[in-house]
């Protein structure tokens, strides 16, 4: 009788061979003289702990190899179509050091660090620095949020503080090879609505939750500081198969995040911002019944109806706002939100 083959033996499969060409890549790469290069991105964490993000690659700048005289400037120079062709390393040792202590975490098998590690720190921002291998040592920002913050912000990126005036089957392309800072629009309104919420919030996060793929994290990072967007962390995402799916879902990594969220800082309130392309309000609907404590309301920016065609069409979910206790607002740009936020004294 033929050898049956399952479901989760060719998901299984999938990933053994994403982890094959993973092993070929970085060998070839090793070969041909290619840095381990650590890319930080922007952590979070509490007093007593950090949330560590950053990815390892394997990078070829075709010039000869010196140590940057600014420590943390290496990461601008992989972008774009670089990012997507630098190497991962899989599963690389990388020592992160917080405050004078040095501790050790493991890189994912894309290279991924997003690791949580014990830390005392004052609220507010602080530097670490991390290293793998042979490295430059990189440095890292993390925001430490107080014991007593209620209030923070997590906020969709694609059609929510960015114009992506492109079909989604393309904007992952176009956010892999092509994307710099200058390729976008900025939402209208959206930077000011955001910086007025972190002003009016001293010491409440910005968290930036999109199904971006990590290899853009540099380029969105820089998107956002040119626009005047408030400094937070990126959660991302990365492309490929797991151990049970042949390709990530970008709806269970931002729900899989906001529960998060809720665990971490169990007393918060959360203002969740998206758009009504496709997902968003489905998920913040769902979190809102799962855990009205934490949210403080829900922003919703309406895409027009080009945008909307681009983007899928609308959301199929006006009856989550109709059954939810929580406050939900909608308006096509970010004055509109604020006008509605600032009326329910949220801003």
């Amino acid at each position: 009788m033929p050898e049956r083959i399952t479901p989760e033996r060719i998901l299984h499969r999938a990933a053994r061979i994403e982890d094959a060409l993973h092993e070929f890549r970085e060998n070839r790469a090793r070969k041909r003289g290619y840095d381990t290069t650590v890319i930080p991105y922007t952590g979070y964490g509490s007093t007593a702990w950090i949330r560590v993000l950053g990815r390892v690659l394997l990078t070829h700048d075709r010039k000869p190899r010196r140590r940057l005289p600014i420590i943390g400037r290496r990461e601008e120079m992989v972008r774009g179509w670089r990012s997507f062709t630098s190497v991962p390393i899989n599963e690389v040792d990388v020592s992160v050091t917080v405050g004078g202590v040095e501790h050790q975490v493991k890189a994912d098998r894309g290279g991924v660090v997003d690791a949580v590690i014990p830390a005392t720190l004052e609220p507010g921002w602080h530097t670490i620095s991390l290293r793998a291998e042979d490295s430059p040592i990189v440095e890292s920002k993390v925001f430490i949020i107080a014991p007593e913050t209620q209030f923070g912000v997590v906020s969709d990126i694609d059609d929510t503080v960015m114009v992506t005036a492109l079909p989604r089957p393309l904007l992952a392309a176009w956010n892999t090879f092509v994307l710099d800072e200058h390729a976008r629009m900025p939402t209208p309104g959206m930077a000011v609505l955001l910086d007025r919420l972190a002003s009016g919030h001293p010491g409440s996060p910005t968290i930036y939750l999109s199904t971006g793929a990590w290899n853009v994290a540099p380029t969105l990072s820089r998107f956002l500081s040119r626009n005047l967007y408030p400094s937070g962390p990126l959660l991302l995402t990365d492309w490929g198969p797991t151990h049970d799916r042949l390709f990530r879902s970008g709806r269970e990594h931002k729900r899989d995040n906001l529960h998060r969220l809720a665990e971490e800082f169990p007393t918060m309130q959360w203002l969740l911002i998206g758009d009504d392309g496709q997902h968003d309000e489905e998920i913040y609907g769902e979190f809102e019944e799962q855990h009205p404590e934490n949210v403080a309301a829900i922003a919703i920016r309406q895409l027009s109806p080009s945008e909307a065609v681009l983007a899928g069409g609308r959301s199929k979910s006006e009856s989550m706002s109709e059954k939810s206790d929580a406050l939900w607002v909608y308006a096509p740009d970010g004055s509109g939100l604020a006008k509605q936020l600032h009326a329910a004294d949220l801003l």
